[in-house]
């Protein structure tokens, strides 16, 4: 049971920082399970794409529209390209050693918070 809670306090955070900012699964979920919930790369990487495939912030996204700032026509362009790009980045992903893909990920991470840090 504790498991149970833990792992939806982990859901209700990231899902609050991705309605606040726009981030929460690669950035948030994948670092908690392999940290906290001792996942291995590859397992935490392959929860969390499963995890965002049923909501993937629908309520955020629809609270969002409601206001005004979600473009229907961009939002369909790139999830065209990222269900795509989800099946080549799987594929490649699953056939790389662990190391490796810890080392991209975190590179990926480095990279985004030197872009949010120093500014545009």
């Amino acid at each position: 049971m504790e498991i149970i809670i833990a792992y939806l306090v982990l859901g209700l955070f990231a899902g609050t920082l991705s309605g606040l900012v726009g981030i929460g699964g690669g950035v948030i979920i994948v670092p908690v399970l392999i940290f906290l919930f001792k996942f291995s790369q590859h397992s935490a990487q392959g929860t969390t794409l499963a995890l965002m495939v049923p909501p993937v912030g629908i309520l955020a996204a629809v609270m969002y529209y409601r206001h005004g700032y979600v473009d229907l026509k961009a939002a369909g362009i790139i999830c065209l390209g990222f269900v795509l790009g989800g099946l080549i980045g799987a594929r490649l992903a699953t056939t790389l050693p662990s190391a490796a893909l810890e080392k991209i990920f975190g590179v990926g991470l480095l990279l985004i918070s030197l872009k949010m840090l120093l500014g545009k």
